[in-house]
């Protein structure tokens, strides 16, 4: 599963960067990808993800790439949001941010359980959200200083189309995906996370999964 998981997030990186509309805000947007995912591969045997959190980063690569490939601002998907639904902009860019927060959220949530004492605190949900709205703020700061060091050639990985407020909804955006991601996915985390325990072999002492 994982090496499909791989292979899909590279093709996803090749076709986004065939002709982009934009090489520099292709390469700023798939950057994280470009470190994360060898990060990921070069420590698989001393911390393997579960299942669960592979796939997420998987589909967080390709929103990611795909708003390389085409600037946030000019994604088709959003396009066809904003005449289904009457957007007055094209809302790509709230997806990419829900996913900034709802995806971290499961990365620190099992780092946290498997790597720290709050496994079975209730303090766990409040740090994951705080780290995931801290990541969201200091994305913001990169963006920022992308700006303030290449004037506007940062426009489009700006992606702010004329609204004033795009920093705060951003923030406001990934603080939902990350709450959201605690509702609707810790019950299903806990299973994989049970599962890769089972699959690290009996001599392993089980993850302290938060109880129920």
């Amino acid at each position: 599963m994982r090496a499909v998981l791989v292979a899909l997030v590279l093709g996803v990186l090749a076709w986004s960067g065939v002709h982009p509309a934009d090489r520099f805000t292709w390469l700023m947007e798939v950057f994280p990808v470009l470190i994360g995912l060898p990060v990921l591969l070069l420590t698989a045997r001393r911390f393997r993800f579960t299942t669960l959190v592979c796939a997420l980063l998987a589909v967080h690569a390709v929103i990611l790439m795909v708003g390389g490939r085409y600037t946030y601002a000019e994604v088709p998907l959003g396009f066809r949001m904003q005449e289904w639904f009457g957007f007055a902009r094209n809302h790509y860019d709230r997806i990419g941010h829900f996913a900034q927060g709802f995806v971290p959220a499961m990365v620190a949530r099992e780092i946290l359980v498997r790597r720290s004492p709050l496994a079975r605190s209730r303090w766990l949900p409040f740090v994951v959200v705080a780290f995931c709205l801290a990541f969201s703020a200091f994305y913001e700061l990169i963006e920022w200083w992308t700006a303030l060091a290449t004037g506007t050639a940062a426009t489009a990985f700006l992606g702010t189309q004329g609204d004033p407020w795009d920093t705060q909804w951003d923030m406001c955006w990934a603080l939902i995906g990350a709450v959201s991601a605690l509702v609707l996915l810790s019950r299903l985390h806990d299973r994989a996370l049970r599962r890769l325990g089972a699959e690290d072999g009996p001599d392993r002492e089980p993850y302290p999964v938060p109880a129920q």
